[in-house]
């Protein structure tokens, strides 16, 4: 968890690189490196040693803004073994799962390790992240976006394992589980079994069947609270001067979200309160 996130740029890091039209490019820093483009040529030396936020010009006149890149821009950039959860996605798993520092969190389904970056970052250098993955080579995949992203091994925070969850898994006491798969709810028992009284298991699907079948099996199961589920839809807003306008363009529907809480052992959770057909009142 040592990757530097702060200061001038050195050999090593990766740059994110902004031209006028809002073009991204994502560079890593080498001693001798050059970046080209059809924009022309910028050496990396003209990069180092610079504070973030400075702007280089390439041998075409081309200016470009550089950062480091932020976890969403990394994220959505990165190379592909299986889809990636976007960052709206992932934000709101951390947020409304309530990742912590410290946590100990099973992930299940680590695609191409987009939420895995998210989850290594809430738990901190004290937390811990066991993802299983039934698929080589999206694991290989995986691996390499994360040790990219946070320069090197991370094997002191993670624990990537190559096969099922429910065959798998040797965990108790967690604190959450987060499952990105088709059929979540396979694996809801053995969730069950790991977390801690008061953990949280969080589920993402892509359609209403998958999240109407987590959430029947969940409510069913026995040791959860009652299932929320919902989605989030971003929007981005055009503001030039008066000129203030939603954008024409929107991240709508990824995915569903599906959580509950995990109860102690014994307790039998309180029925639940149903509007009566044809009525808005409540029982």
């Amino acid at each position: 968890m040592g990757f530097r996130r702060h200061g001038p740029f050195q050999v090593g890091d990766q740059v994110q690189l902004t031209d006028p039209k809002n073009k991204r490019h994502t560079i890593t820093l080498k001693q001798d490196g050059v970046f080209h483009t059809h924009k022309g040529a910028i050496p990396h030396s003209d990069l180092i040693g610079q504070p973030e936020g400075s702007v280089v010009r390439s041998s075409g006149g081309t200016q470009y803004l550089a950062f480091r890149h932020l976890l969403q821009d990394y994220t959505l950039a990165m190379p592909r073994g299986a889809a990636v959860i976007y960052p709206k996605d992932a934000s709101m798993i951390v947020g409304m799962a309530d990742v912590f520092p410290g946590a100990r969190v099973i992930e299940a389904g680590v695609g191409s390790g987009a939420l895995t970056c998210f989850l290594l970052r809430a738990v901190g250098p004290e937390g811990h992240v066991t993802s299983y993955e039934r698929r080589q080579e999206f694991a290989d995949v995986a691996s390499k976006n994360v040790e990219k992203f946070y320069g090197g091994p991370m094997d002191d925070n993670w624990r990537l394992v190559v096969g099922d969850l429910v065959a798998s898994i040797d965990e108790v006491d967690v604190d959450r589980v987060i499952l990105d798969m088709l059929a979540p709810w396979e694996c809801v028992d053995a969730a069950a079994k790991a977390l801690t009284p008061g953990g949280v298991i969080c589920c993402y699907v892509a359609t209403t069947t998958q999240m109407s079948k987590t959430v029947e099996v969940i409510r069913d199961h026995g040791c959860f609270t009652e299932p929320h589920a919902w989605e989030t839809l971003v929007r981005d807003w055009h503001v030039e001067g008066l000129a203030v306008r939603p954008d024409h363009r929107m991240i709508g529907h990824t995915g569903f979200l599906v959580t509950a809480r995990r109860m102690a052992d014994g307790v039998t959770p309180p029925p639940r309160r149903r509007r009566p057909k044809g009525t808005t009142e409540e029982l």
